[in-house]
C-alpha cells in the first residue's frame, strides 16, 4: 500500500503488529528499536525481537540509544515517513517526530485506555484481579498515553491466564486491530475520540517491591500477584531468611486459624500456606541459586526441614 510506514517496537508484544503491516502490504520504509542488549547469565548481547523480524524481512533497522539526540530524528526522518506505527518501543518519542508525518504518530497500547496508562498494563491488570482488558490504537501526544483513541478491542481476562498468555492474546488482537485501524485512518474515516482524562488510571513498571508476596492478602490476591507476574519477572516470597521464588501456585478453599505466610500443612504434592483470607497452595518454586522445581522436589531435596508446618514465610520482610 502507498503509505510510508515507519515502524517502532521492540519486544515480543509488538512483532505481530509489524508481521500484520507486512502481510497487508504495507510500504515498511524503516523499523527503530532498542539496542542490542545483555541477556542471560553469560549476558550475551541479544537483538530484540522486532530487530530479528524487521532484518528477515530486509527492512532497514535503526537503533539509536537515545531517540531526541539530533542524528537520530533526522536518520528516523530521513525515511519520509506518512505515518508512524510504535508498539511497545520504549522511548518517548520527541516532538518534532510526532509533529513530521502527515498520518501522525499511532500507537498499539494494551488496556482500554484511559485505563492502565504506562509501561506495564498487562500485568497490573491482572495483579489487580480485573476479568477484562483491551488494545487502544491512539494518535500520540506529548503525555503519557493520553493521545485520541481511534479504535479499541475487548479481550476477556480469564482465571487461568498469567501475564504470558494473556500477552500473547493482546499481540495478535493489537496486530488484527492496527490492520483494521490503520486504511479506515489512512482514508480519514475515522473521528479521533478524546480520553477523559479524569478517567485515567497507571499501569507503572513492576519494582522488586511489586514482585513481593502480601501474605495478608486474600488468597485471590495471592494467586492473581503469582499469575500476574508469570512467566515473568515472578513472584517471590523469604523462607529461613532466603529467598524463594513462586512459578506456580492455586487458591484452595477454607480458613486456618494461623497467622498470614504460615504453613498449615505439608502433603506429598503441595505445601499450604494461610494468607489473610483463605488458604493458598504452592505447586512450583525455586530455591535462591536452584532451578525451578516442583514443590514436591524441593521438599525431598533443599526444603527438607525448611517448609514445615508452622515455618512462616515473608516474616523476614515485615
Amino acid at each position: 500500500m502507498g503509505a510510508r510506514i515507519v515502524f517502532m517496537g521492540t519486544p515480543d508484544f509488538a512483532v505481530p503488529s509489524l508481521e500484520g503491516l507486512l502481510a497487508a502490504g504495507y510500504d515498511v520504509v524503516a523499523v527503530v528499536t532498542q539496542p542490542d542488549r545483555p541477556k542471560g547469565r553469560k549476558q550475551i548481547l541479544t537483538p530484540p525481537p522486532v530487530k530479528v523480524r524487521a532484518q528477515a524481512a530486509g527492512i532497514p533497522v535503526l537503533q539509536p540509544q537515545k531517540l531526541r539526540d539530533p542524528s537520530a530524528l533526522d536518520a528516523v526522518l530521513a525515511f519520509r515517513p506518512d505515518v508512524v506505527v510504535t508498539a511497545a518501543y520504549g522511548q518517548i518519542l520527541p516532538k518534532a517526530l510526532l509533529e513530521a508525518p502527515p498520518w501522525g504518530c499511532l500507537n498499539v497500547h494494551a488496556s482500554l485506555l484511559p485505563k492502565y496508562r504506562g509501561g506495564a498494563p498487562i500485568h497490573r491488570a491482572i495483579l489487580n484481579g480485573e476479568t477484562e482488558t483491551g488494545v487502544t490504537i491512539m494518535t500520540m501526544v506529548e503525555a503519557l498515553d493520553a493521545g485520541d483513541i481511534l479504535s479499541q478491542v475487548r479481550v476477556p481476562i480469564e482465571r487461568t491466564d498469567t501475564a504470558g498468555t494473556l500477552h500473547d492474546k493482546l499481540a495478535r488482537a493489537g496486530a488484527e486491530l492496527l490492520v483494521d485501524t490503520l486504511p479506515r485512518w489512512l482514508r480519514g474515516e475515522i473521528q479521533p475520540i478524546p480520553q477523559d482524562h479524569a478517567q485515567a488510571t497507571y499501569a507503572p513498571n513492576l519494582t522488586r517491591d511489586d514482585e513481593r508476596i502480601d501474605w495478608t492478602a486474600s488468597a485471590e490476591g495471592v494467586y492473581n500477584r503469582v499469575r500476574g507476574l508469570h512467566p515473568h519477572p515472578g513472584a517471590y516470597t523469604t523462607v529461613a531468611g532466603q529467598v524463594l521464588k513462586v512459578w506456580w501456585g492455586t487458591p484452595r478453599p477454607g480458613r486456618a486459624e494461623a497467622p498470614p505466610g504460615t504453613v498449615v500443612a505439608v502433603e506429598e504434592r503441595a505445601v499450604v500456606v494461610a494468607t489473610g483470607d483463605g488458604l493458598f497452595v504452592l505447586e512450583e518454586v525455586q530455591p535462591a541459586g536452584k532451578t525451578r522445581m516442583a514443590v514436591e522436589h524441593y521438599l525431598r531435596g533443599a526444603g527438607r526441614g525448611v517448609l514445615m508446618v508452622g515455618t512462616r514465610l515473608g516474616a523476614e520482610t515485615e
